[in-house]
């Protein structure tokens, strides 16, 4: 891997509605990808480039987004602006716990077009040249049968050129039609992973897997899984080797929103730059135990 690693993380954001114990809503945005991609840019440091693939539209909404990631770091050249359109909108209620319940309005998300416009051709021809291609279960939903075959062909492409690709198994049931449609997606994009980092209760959810042990034996095939547990270790098998590595006890959880999104942003940060798979999991559990103690998905830099 390059020292100055080109990395596309490719998904939706949303306007985020926070409902406050007041009855206020706060308006910020957030997406499992993109919330990946500002941490990962943070973590980085001077270290190579980020860059968010999605569609939006030509909003201020759209605009604000924009603005945001670029104050980031995050580079736009891979957004798309689809005219008339807007972006996805969700909406986080919090129990006394700090879990969470979503309310979504996305159907007419500009996002579902991604791999289906004209101006998309350029973006699917470009992907194949960088060295790391990242997506979620969530980026399969939204992008719909249509693009998710398109990306698939991408990710073939970007193996065959020497780049890695990297999934998040994000599985959220409401945004498929069953199970089984979600199944079939993700078996075949599965076959063109080299880091899959997956949450064990999706993978419960998804696949009926009982165990840690049952999942692994299921990715045979996977150069390196990442276990994600909660607030239990995770555990990791690569090149052969397996490790559990500790999460960090936090006093008082206030939104775990995220909490998965940025782990896997300082896991590939702490990999890309050449830590083992431990270092990485550590730098994982340190930027979650901080972000699950700030509402919202994004704590401020």
């Amino acid at each position: 891997m390059t020292t100055q690693p080109r990395i596309a993380l490719i998904g939706e954001c949303m306007i985020e509605l926070q409902h406050r114990a007041d009855g206020s809503l706060h308006q910020s945005f957030g997406g499992d990808t993109l919330n990946t991609a500002v941490y990962l840019r943070r973590e980085l440091g001077e270290v190579g480039s980020v860059d968010y693939v999605t569609a939006l539209g030509d909003d201020s909404f759209s605009d604000a987004m924009c603005q945001q990631w670029h104050e980031e770091g995050v580079g736009l050249g891979m957004v798309q602006r689809l005219p008339g359109r807007l972006p996805g909108l969700y909406c986080i209620q919090t129990d006394a716990n700090g879990e969470r319940k979503f309310l979504y309005w996305r159907n007419e998300a500009a996002v579902r077009d991604c791999f289906t416009t004209p101006a998309a051709e350029p973006i699917l021809a470009a992907l194949p040249d960088y060295d790391v291609v990242y997506f979620s279960g969530i980026t399969l939903a939204v992008l719909g049968a249509v693009g998710r075959g398109r990306l698939l062909q991408t990710l073939v492409q970007t193996r065959r050129r020497g780049g890695r690709v990297v999934f998040d198994n994000n599985y959220r049931p409401r945004l498929w039609a069953d199970a089984a449609a979600a199944r079939e997606a993700y078996s075949k994009v599965l076959a063109e992973v080299d880091i899959a980092l997956l949450t064990e209760d999706d993978e419960r959810a998804l696949f009926g897997y009982q165990d840690s042990e049952q999942v692994f034996a299921a990715y045979q095939s996977i150069a390196e899984v990442v276990l994600k547990r909660g607030a239990d270790a995770c555990l990791i098998r690569c090149a052969g080797e397996r490790f559990a590595v500790s999460a960090l006890k936090v006093e008082k959880v206030v939104d775990t929103t995220a909490a998965g999104d940025s782990f896997s942003a300082a896991y590939l940060a702490g990999r890309l730059k050449g830590e083992s798979p431990q270092e990485a999991a550590m730098a994982g559990h340190r930027l979650a135990s901080r972000v699950i103690q700030v509402s919202g998905a994004l704590i401020p830099r």
